[in-house]
């Protein structure tokens, strides 16, 4: 029985799982959005929310912490310098999940896109000083 196991086991060991949410975390912070599956989706969730409550601590063991699980050091200043300060007085809800309508052609399987809430404002802000001056 799975009574009080969280998260999904999505038909991987855990290296492979760890793996993957590492690489997909790194596409997520790099990017800002990405399309994967619902499920997979979901539980990125959790890793990517973790990442930002690191970045807004800022603090050398939360960097170190970081670097655990993103292993770049460029990411690492990315995310301390540039994504947390945007989610700054957020307590929560650093990402958004969209279900797309089609499947994946394939193999059917739901898809959807995960992204970061507050990436527009920080699109905008550059197009707003260019237009001030």
């Amino acid at each position: 029985m799975r009574h009080s196991k969280s998260g999904k086991k999505l038909g991987r060991t855990s290296s492979h799982r760890k793996a993957m949410f590492r690489n997909m975390a790194r596409s997520l912070l790099t990017y800002g959005q990405i399309k994967t599956t619902e499920t997979k989706a979901m539980a990125l969730r959790k890793v990517a929310d973790n990442l930002v409550t690191l970045g807004l601590r800022d603090d050398v063991h939360s960097r170190r912490l970081a670097y655990k699980v993103l292993e770049n050091h460029q990411l690492v200043k990315k995310l301390f310098d540039e994504i947390a300060p945007r989610f700054s007085g957020v307590n929560g809800g650093y990402t958004r999940v969209y279900k797309l309508g089609l499947p994946r052609v394939g193999d059917c399987a739901p898809m959807a896109v995960i992204e970061l809430t507050r990436r527009e404002e920080a699109a905008q802000a550059p197009a707003a000083e260019a237009e001030a001056k």
